[in-house]
């Protein structure tokens, strides 16, 4: 018994969406392209588990956030996937997989042969038993990766209101689910064993700034600290954790985002690794030539970072990946390497970040910590090669990828710092004769006048931006 298809999508998430829309539009055959997922919905988009679908307000729910919105593009829905003739294999775990034989079997001995693959495993999230802490099987304790995730945090928070929560992990879950949860005014608790939130990625300064507004709304923070083992009730619900230095804190639910680990075993001893993920090269091809890995699960060679290998764990690189591996597979003639800039982003209460390139070399903060409207450049080797900002419009965030992207140099960082977003507006106009970007020298006067008019600019559409940004 089995089925054979051209094209086979191995992951429902994300990038399997992207990927589809992207075969469709290059003219894939009824009946070639199937897409095999574990979950039971068609691909959706991720971040809106996090953001959109924990608000106790009109809360997101499918097929509202089906891909592939959060682009800005059509919504693939079961019944589009089924008027473009590719087929959903929902429901379906694959127990092996054999790239030699090109065939994949799964948990119920159905074989599914293809000539070519894209593996969309992404990852699964990371947990406590694996940091040798016992009870996270607790209905009371809640991971958030998949929409089964997201439902069962749902019915948690409900019958938590007013209670005490307790999040463990101080990156993007960590930070996103205790927003979430300050929102359906529940006591929050941070604990995270790092000096601040975020990081991977947020200086102390930065940290500071959003460590603050989290407090404003309720968040107590413990830092330096890990779990070490649950106190649990009559019914097997947690009630208290235990931290290291012996700390009791009351909890009616915990939240653990503590990481992820890309889903790679299918393949281990099959396709060359490398940074945990499956290792592929600018058209998104692994060792096998009919292989490709795209999302979390692919490490790929960023030609900024002079084509060193990284993985990516964002929305941005599954959905970008994606499309480039079916550009390599369907146009292979017309398709080079991959030029990516690395990008990620969040929203939490009314506030909103994106970042740009890499958070390395010399760091230089820049605007109103006190008002919120701030951002940082890091410079390396006299250009920029990182940039972050809060707040900003389209324009600005436009602007801060431009100096990335083209390693605006930077002959004074004092006066980077003094010029703040308006070096990135203006290298954004401005290209050198070696097609990098050169920023000219502005009098203090002119940045004076400038950062008020962007102070502004910025406010103004911070506030039309909040009322009426998308949920995801």
């Amino acid at each position: 018994m089995g089925r054979a298809f051209v094209y086979v999508i191995l992951g429902g998430g994300v990038a399997a969406g992207y990927a589809a829309v992207e075969f469709a539009r290059r003219g894939v055959a009824h009946g070639e392209l199937c897409i095999i997922s574990e979950e039971t919905v068609a691909p959706y988009e991720r971040p809106a588990l996090s953001k959109g679908y924990l608000l106790p307000e009109a809360p997101a729910r499918l097929p509202s956030f089906h891909t592939c919105v959060g682009a800005n593009d059509e919504r693939l829905t079961p019944k589009w996937y089924k008027e473009h003739g590719i087929e959903l294999v929902l429901g379906t775990r694959v127990k092996s997989a054999d790239v030699r034989r090109k065939t994949l079997i799964t948990a119920t001995g159905e074989t599914i042969s293809y000539k070519i693959l894209i593996i969309a495993t992404g990852a699964r999230a990371l947990k406590l038993e694996e940091f040798g802490v016992r009870g996270s099987d607790a209905e009371n304790v809640c991971y958030l990766r998949n929409l089964a995730d997201a439902n069962r945090l749902v019915a948690v928070m409900q019958a938590c209101t007013g209670g005490n929560a307790v999040v463990i992990g101080g990156g993007y879950i960590g930070m996103e689910c205790a927003a979430a949860l300050a929102t359906n005014r529940i006591k929050v608790t941070m604990i995270f064993p790092e000096a601040h939130c975020m990081a991977r990625m947020f200086t102390p300064k930065i940290a500071e700034f959003y460590e603050n507004y989290y407090k404003s709304k309720g968040v107590k923070f413990i830092k330096g600290n890990v779990l070490t083992s649950f106190e649990n009730d009559s019914e097997g619900k947690v009630k208290a954790v235990i931290l290291k230095d012996g700390t009791h804190l009351l909890a009616d639910m915990v939240v653990v985002g503590i990481g992820i680990r890309p889903n790679t075993g299918l393949f281990e001893g099959q396709l060359h690794l490398e940074k945990g993920g499956i290792k592929v090269n600018g058209r998104m091809q692994t060792s096998n030539t009919s292989v490709y890995a795209v999302g979390d699960v692919a490490a790929f060679p960023v030609k900024l970072f002079g084509n060193e290998v990284r993985r990516l764990e964002h929305v941005d690189s599954a959905r970008k990946t994606a499309r480039h591996a079916v550009a390599a597979i369907m146009t292979p003639k017309t398709t080079g390497d991959l030029d990516y800039l690395p990008f990620f982003y969040s929203r939490v209460f009314t506030l909103s970040w994106q970042f740009y390139g890499d958070n390395v070399g010399n760091v230089i903060h820049y605007g109103d910590f006190n008002s919120g409207r701030f951002g940082a450049y890091w410079t390396y080797k006299g250009v920029i090669v990182g940039a972050f900002l809060e707040g900003g419009s389209r324009e600005d965030y436009e602007a801060i990828a431009k100096a990335v992207r083209f390693k605006a140099a930077v002959k004074d960082t004092h006066e980077l710092e003094s010029a703040g977003l308006e070096f990135a507006l203006r290298a954004s106009q401005q290209s050198a004769p070696d097609g990098g970007l050169l920023v000219e020298r502005l009098s203090y006067t002119r940045y004076a006048t400038a950062g008020v008019a962007v102070a502004l600019s910025i406010a103004a559409f911070a506030y039309w931006y909040g009322r009426r940004r998308r949920v995801w």
